[in-house]
């Protein structure tokens, strides 16, 4: 049994923490007092962002940091990954410098474009690669927290981490794998919401499956070319972080990216999607920083780019499309 503090108690957050306290641990769940943490530590539901899952009363929910840290063995980080800088600057002296590290936000800072293991390496230093892991995989929160049957994967550059993670989080209806690849897990888990939100607006324009189809598999094809480039393999966008992320978030209902898309796609600017979402839609700030990081190596990325275009350059998402179909001839050429 492990002390396990999860940060942020939004829905992926108390879907953890629901989890980890089946599976034994003595969990605290943190949230923020302005995202209704009090009421859910009260109600004992986090009516907000995961209605209709119970929180056991054995799980504790604060507001409290210093309370929610002390002697914490596990930290899990479920915040926003624009958040994650703050937050960690903000815990920096109240966590254990043997604590594990698990972090679950999915996306690319702007501005340095890095992934999230690196702006904890930049924020608290090298010696956190050893005890440092990302999970991530096909896992909507909605789900998880009814014990829908999930397979993910956990992966550190300290493979000791990784299998202490797994088993942590391993349950009979929530399956860990693990893997040392941890540029490749967190490429697929950021990039794959750029090409959620492109299925949206695809869907939101009213074109059907054929289309969808093509832009899956070209999508992979980015997200593996930008992934090699900054030093993933090519194998692991072949598994959960990778292509087993990238179909449920461009497939599912409970897809916060893919539903913005299809907003896009009907029409709605870019900020009154955030605010009919109600939470995070973590591919807008993605695409940002990877078309960025696109122009500066060189690398095409036309799908990317074009939902960049649609977002923040006020290119309609009709034409947006046919752009991407007109595009010079090409031979399939897979990575």
């Amino acid at each position: 049994m492990k002390k396990v503090t999860v940060i942020g108690a939004g829905s992926w957050g108390t879907a953890l923490a629901v989890l980890l306290g089946g599976n034994g641990h003595r969990v605290t769940l943190w949230g923020r007092e302005e995202d209704g943490v009090e009421e859910t530590a009260r109600t004992r539901v986090n009516a907000r962002y995961l209605p209709g899952v119970i929180i056991p009363d054995e799980i504790d929910v604060t507001s409290d940091l210093d309370y929610a840290l002390s002697g914490t063995e596990i930290l899990v980080l479920s915040v926003p990954s624009q958040a994650l800088r703050s937050v960690l600057r903000r815990i920096e002296n109240r966590v254990g410098s043997d604590a594990v590290i698990v972090n679950t936000a999915k996306g690319l800072e702007i501005g340095t474009q890095l992934r999230m293991s690196q702006v904890v390496r930049d924020v608290w230093g090298p010696d956190t690669e050893k005890r440092f892991a990302v999970l991530s995989g096909p896992s909507h929160a909605e789900e998880v927290g009814r014990r829908i049957p999930t397979a993910v994967v956990a992966a550190s550059s300290h493979p000791p981490v990784a299998r202490l993670v797994q088993d942590v989080f391993m349950s009979r209806c929530f399956r860990v794998y693990t893997s040392d690849d941890v540029i490749g897990v967190e490429m697929g888990g950021s990039l794959k919401n750029i090409i959620a939100l492109a299925t949206g607006i695809s869907e939101g324009l009213g074109f059907g499956d054929n289309t969808k189809a093509a832009l899956l598999t070209r999508g992979l094809a980015e997200i593996i070319r930008m992934g090699v480039k900054v030093g993933a393999r090519a194998q692991t966008f072949s598994g959960l972080s990778g292509l087993g992320d990238l179909v449920v978030t461009c497939n599912s209902r409970h897809s916060r990216n893919n539903r913005a898309g299809f907003l896009i796609g009907q029409g709605h600017k870019r900020e009154q999607v955030v605010e009919m979402i109600g939470m995070v839609v973590e591919g807008i700030s993605t695409t940002q920083a990877a078309f960025e990081m696109s122009c500066e190596m060189g690398l095409e990325m036309p799908i990317t780019s074009i939902v960049y275009q649609v977002l923040f350059e006020g290119q309609p998402p009709g034409p947006a499309v046919w752009k991407l179909m007109e595009r010079d001839k090409k031979q399939e050429t897979l990575p």
